[in-house]
């Protein structure tokens, strides 16, 4: 959704009030400075000298919408290649060297209208970069054979099935899109394309695509951090001047969707638990002027306890727990959306009732100043929160540069959407929405055909038949053979380091209130806001196994009102000052978090202090929001993934054991919980004496800690015993267990064993030991075997999860069905001899990564956030990342192998499958650790 993506990104200097907004936005200014090469690259600098790095992003001007009907999903697929591999850069490409330099982890994304590469490196690793950047545009696609594509098809494929084919109502968007555009029009498609697209691209269409749009008179380069423009300019004009340019591009028409008729579809989805309703409107692409106000009315009409859409949906006719309604412009035409997912069995058809009586209470009530204020301040602090990192800036420069071809945009859109009137938000409205024709879907469980939008018509998706040894075999080892692409210099050998920047550990400054709370702090000046958190102790670990759901219950309340405060009235308080409070619940504590503006501090707290003093305990509300875990509860027993998190806990921690469970709890715990039962969980255990705080941003100690004095003397402090729950220890022997989800595209694996504790002495060597296993990711043997070298996954990742009690070790993935054994052998293999194949090789790439990437740890107010909850938590020095940085340091081969086989072994695992049983379960006997144990029988519904 480029659009809101832009709007929430666009300026330096905040100015309080609208009006004064309206007058003064022409001063605001993001200073950068643009050049143009020959052959038509677009660079644009911007600097910011306060962190030592650089973020640096390329963007070249092509998404889905130029690709071909029969021929999508390539845009996606060349964001996938051009990591892979390039002429000077050698096998690995950009994420082997990522790993190398310290850098964030090079990664991309494709949009409809454009592809963007963008990573974040310590600064003495630019030349570097630009090095790297130049080999993607001038000395690539030599590198891309045959085996090269069939296997990236392979991991592009598996990426769809994750995030389309294998989750619910994973292919609504494919059936809106299909049907609000022509099939002639670029978004006609997904940017992920289809399989059978992706499977029949042969290497000429590749090749061809490449040689038409990847030229440097359709890319942006943006640099953005510390660094010196004279010798940037430098590099740039060095590695990029002689990349010829290509043909002449000629921008692509405008194109609104068109829907001559109102569309009512529907589908059964075979992971879907509860139904849902989206209706979508043709509306106006990126930049127009309607787009503005269509943002600020998506807003009002969907967000918050006084919206619309709320108050009959979810207050009124008790359907759903929440609406959804936005604005998506693209660079050639846009789209508004509704979505609804009802609660269990509600029919769609009284949900669309709804969504129509909301409309005519819209239209005639309006939007109230008040209300347009509300919305404009709540954007305002996302501008901020946005602009905390270097690449964030860098993305927005390259957007606007991209589609306005002028970066000084930035300083310019924002009074577009502070300009919006009422009168705008109502005419959009009467021009895009009321009574304008429509496509309508109705997502309904496998079944319940009757819950339905009437008048529907069947939506027709051609699914993936699961079959063993399908897919192409390719060799991704053969070397391609070639020309080298001739250079005016030596491009073979990699630039050097600049000066090596200094590792800068943020000041913390800290107190205690009298009644035992524990207060830290890191000024951060770089934008004018303030990120905190109240972190409480408890969580889940004081539930009883009969009442589990309590502590999540008595979180979501606490955000439903104070003593004073209605829901809505608490809302608008805190939307007034452009802040976000919320309070959330974890296995270990509950949290109170928020950001708001520094000048607004004092009053943010204020209410905090309310909600934390004074719940309302709206029976209500508190009806309501049962509904809605059940809702979500109900939806996780058909997900994949969430499956496999709940049985794998299980299987590590054992079923008694409170750490085993889902923190929602379960359908029937959920259905027992009374309000008294919250109100006992508060009174006994939200204490300040188990408490600690943790607040960054503009505001010095002393401004910090003065509003709450309040919170020292209403707040009592009480005792508080959280209770031990002893972790089992790793089993004696390996298991196969799995469940069956009939018809699944995927397998979800979670192979593991209980390990160590973060307070263990070996914990922080233990994740140096797994960086090249599987905690490194492209840099990971994991990723390059399962995913790099057969195609099998789009990610796979190990890692150590423990907190102040002991967690597992953990192998995770998401794999392709009919290589569910394959997948299972190959980890199997890899772990085996990971601790007598880990090198003096492994060991310089763990090092570098580690070391280097310090430079840019502490960049954002989250990361320094981050810092501080790691000080209180497991009461670590405040410059423990130079204690790490020793323990990395020292590490050595015959460390790292000594806690690989103390703390890895494959015949003291569990190994969990989540899948297809009738393809998959009896192949797992060639696993070689016994008959696998099923888990559940389809033909009963099981619910965890």
């Amino acid at each position: 959704m480029i659009k809101k993506i832009l709007i929430f990104t666009i300026v330096t200097l905040f100015i309080s009030c609208a009006e004064e907004k309206k007058e003064k936005a022409n001063s605001l200014n993001v200073p950068f400075e643009k050049f143009e090469l020959d052959n038509g690259l677009q660079v644009v600098l911007h600097t910011d000298k306060s962190d030592p790095v650089v973020a640096v992003e390329l963007m070249v001007h092509v998404g889905s919408a130029r690709e071909i009907k029969g021929r999508t999903g390539f845009a996606h697929l060349f964001e996938h290649l051009l990591f892979l591999e390039s002429e000077n850069l050698g096998k690995g490409g950009l994420d082997k060297m990522s790993a190398r330099i310290g850098g964030s982890g090079a990664n991309g994304s494709t949009s409809r209208d454009r592809t963007n590469y963008l990573q974040t490196v310590p600064n003495d690793a630019l030349e570097k970069m630009i090095w790297a950047e130049a080999d993607k545009l001038g000395w690539f696609i030599n590198t891309v054979t045959e085996p090269v594509l069939a296997k990236e098809k392979q991991v592009v494929k598996n990426e769809k099935r994750q995030s389309v084919d294998n989750r619910p109502y994973g292919f609504n968007q494919q059936i809106i899109d299909r049907n609000l555009y022509p099939k002639d029009h670029p978004y006609n498609w997904q940017v992920i394309g289809s399989l059978e697209d992706l499977q029949n691209a042969t290497l000429q269409d590749v090749k061809t695509f490449f040689k038409r749009w990847y030229v440097p008179n359709n890319a942006t380069l943006v640099l953005s951090g510390d660094f010196d423009t004279t010798k940037a300019k430098e590099w740039v004009h060095k590695y990029f001047d002689e990349i010829p340019k290509g043909e002449k591009i000629t921008p692509l028409v405008k194109r609104p969707g068109t829907v001559s008729k109102s569309k009512s579809l529907y589908y059964e989805d075979n992971f879907a638990r509860l139904p849902m309703l989206t209706i979508a409107w043709p509306t106006v692409e990126l930049y127009h002027k309607d787009s503005y106000a269509l943002d600020i009315l998506t807003e009002y009409l969907s967000q918050g306890k006084k919206a619309p859409l709320n108050k009959v949906l979810v207050d009124d006719l008790k359907l759903t727990s929440s609406t959804s309604m936005w604005n998506w412009s693209s660079e050639l035409a846009g789209q508004v959306q509704l979505g609804i997912r009802g609660f269990n069995k509600v029919n769609l058809n009284d949900i669309n009732e709804g969504v129509n009586t909301a409309f005519r209470n819209f239209e005639r009530e309006g939007i109230s100043d008040e209300d347009l204020k509300r919305i404009k301040a709540g954007l305002e602090t996302n501008f901020y929160t946005s602009l905390s990192s270097v690449i964030g800036k860098g993305s927005n420069l390259a957007s606007y540069n991209t589609y306005a071809g002028d970066p000084g945009l930035i300083n310019k859109e924002i009074s577009l959407t502070l300009n919006v009137t009422k009168e705008d938000v109502m005419r959009v409205y009467n021009t895009y929405i009321k009574g304008q024709n429509f496509i309508a879907t109705s997502f309904v469980p496998k079944g319940m055909t009757n819950l339905a939008l009437k008048n529907s018509e069947e939506a027709i998706i051609k699914e993936e038949e699961i079959i063993i040894g399908a897919e192409e075999k390719f060799d991704p080892k053969i070397a391609a053979k070639y020309t080298k692409t001739p250079s005016k210099i030596d491009r073979s050998k990699e630039p050097p380091y600049g000066k090596t920047p200094s590792l800068s550990v943020p000041n913390v400054w800290k107190n205690e209130l009298n009644n035992g709370v524990k207060v830290y702090g890191i000024k951060n000046s770089e934008v004018p806001l303030v990120r905190f958190n109240l972190v409480i102790d408890g969580g889940q670990l004081l539930e009883k196994l009969d009442k589990l759901g309590v502590a999540n219950l008595t979180a979501l309340l606490m955000n439903r009102g104070t003593k004073n405060k209605t829901v809505a009235e608490l809302e608008e308080s805190i939307q007034k000052l452009g802040a976000s409070i919320r309070v959330s619940s974890s296995k270990e504590d509950i949290t109170i978090s928020g950001t708001t503006l520094a000048k607004n501090y004092d009053k943010t707290i204020a209410l905090v202090e309310e909600i934390l003093l004074e719940p309302r305990w709206d029976t209500t509300e508190f009806e309501l929001i049962k509904k809605s875990v059940i809702g979500n509860l109900r939806q996780q027993e058909a997900n994949p993934t969430t499956i496999t998190r709940n049985i794998y806990n299980e299987l590590i921690y054992g079923k008694n054991n409170i750490r085993s469970k889902n923190t929602l709890g379960t359908i029937s715990s959920v259905e027992k919980i009374t309000l008294n039962d919250l109100k006992l969980f508060y009174a006994n255990y939200i204490s300040p004496s188990v408490t600690n705080m943790h607040i960054v941003g503009d505001i010095n100690k002393e401004e910090a800690l003065t509003p709450l004095n309040n919170l020292t003397t209403k707040w009592t402090s009480k005792e508080v015993t959280i209770p031990v729950f002893k972790t089992p220890k790793a089993p004696n022997k390996p298991t196969i267990y799995f469940y069956d989800v009939p018809k699944a595209k995927q397998s979800v694996i979670s192979f593991g064993a209980p390990a160590l504790a973060e307070t263990d002495k070996d914990y922080y060597p233990a994740t140096v030991m797994n960086y090249i296993l599987g905690g490194g990711g492209f840099a990971s043997q994991l990723t390059q075997e399962l995913r790099e070298g057969k195609g099998y996954t789009y990610g796979i990742f190990s890692q150590f999860s423990g907190t102040k009690a002991i967690g597992p070790f953990t192998i995770f993935s998401r794999v392709r069905t009919n290589v569910t054994l394959e997948s299972a052998q190959l980890i199997k293999k890899i772990i085996t001899e990971y601790p007598t194949s880990f090198s003096k090789k492994d060991l310089g790439t763990t090092k570098s990564f580690l070391i280097k990437s310090n430079a840019r740890r502490f960049e954002t107010m989250r990361a320094k956030l981050n810092m501080l909850e790691n000080i209180s938590t497991y009461n670590l020095n405040d410059d423990y990342v130079k204690d790490r940085e020793k323990i990395v340091n020292e590490m050595t081969v015959d460390k790292i192998q000594e806690l690989a086989k103390k703390y890895i072994n494959p015949n003291k695992m569990i190994w969990l499958f989540v899948g297809d049983a009738e393809t998959q379960l009896d192949r797992l006997n060639e696993l070689g650790f016994g008959k696998p144990i099923l888990l559940n029988n389809t033909k009963e519904k099981i619910k965890l």
